[in-house]
């Protein structure tokens, strides 16, 4: 059975706490929304999550092993990936070529077996081509596939970020303000992909302030302020919460 325990973390920089004895057990939900306003130390517990920053102290199971201290590649070799804020695309080569980037196991990365060029590596090869069309043509990117990434506008950057975190076949997917800085057109696109993700069995775990974006894909959210989890529950309890709504929300 799949296990997600984040027990007991905290980091702090000079003297400051930006995660606070954060706990948190991912249980059945399907995509859960971390919220909370700016420096409230979201991204720095999906930097952490991801093996991006050690943390000070704490534990992190996933899937019957603590990988608190992996490495990012290490992290998504098991089964967790993720976005980021500012994308970290490669934005001088093509969309096709970022995908490509991203896929895991590729038999080309050994330059002996590149240069031999036998079975194993055509058919390595035809199984990431085949990927990676199915997933540009899951988040609507197929037809710029040979584009430059630079080129795409921002909404099409941000599809073409999950896409990255699609084509390594991670079960969990940890996306960092998924929809933030788009028009409402390409909000609707990207929150029916992560539905049909969800439908398909991914979990998602959310970083977004877009409280009806949030409200529309999410079924249970967890509230992070000074670095603590303030609140957790159903969308719609959670978000009735006077003190919540007030500080946060507004």
């Amino acid at each position: 059975m799949n296990q997600f325990s984040i027990q007991n973390i905290s980091k702090s920089f000079d003297g400051i706490r930006a995660v606070d004895d954060f706990s948190f057990e991912w249980k059945e939900h399907s995509i859960v929304g971390l919220i909370g306003p700016n420096g409230a130390g979201k991204t720095t517990l999906f930097n952490i999550i991801t093996g991006f920053l050690p943390a000070d102290s704490g534990s992190f199971l996933f899937n019957g092993k603590n990988i608190f201290k992996l490495p990012p590649h290490q992290i998504v070799h098991d089964g967790l990936a993720r976005t980021f804020q500012d994308l970290r695309l490669l934005r001088q080569i093509t969309v096709e070529e970022n995908l490509l980037l991203c896929r895991l196991e590729q038999v080309g990365e050994n330059p002996w077996a590149a240069w031999m060029r036998g079975k194993r590596y055509d058919q390595n090869q035809q199984e990431n081509r085949a990927k990676i069309k199915e997933i540009l043509q899951f988040i609507g990117l197929w037809e710029k596939r040979n584009d430059l990434a630079e080129a795409l506008s921002y909404g099409q950057q941000k599809l073409l970020s999950l896409g990255c975190c699609l084509v390594t076949e991670a079960d969990y997917l940890l996306l960092d303000e998924p929809v933030s800085g788009v028009n409402p057109t390409m909000i609707e696109k990207i929150l029916q992909l992560l539905q049909e993700l969800a439908s398909q069995g991914k979990r998602i775990l959310l970083i977004e302030h877009n409280i009806g974006a949030v409200r529309s894909v999410c079924d249970w959210l967890v509230v992070m302020d000074e670095g603590k989890k303030i609140a957790e529950g159903l969308p719609g309890e959670v978000l009735q919460k006077e003190e919540i709504v007030e500080a946060y929300l507004d």
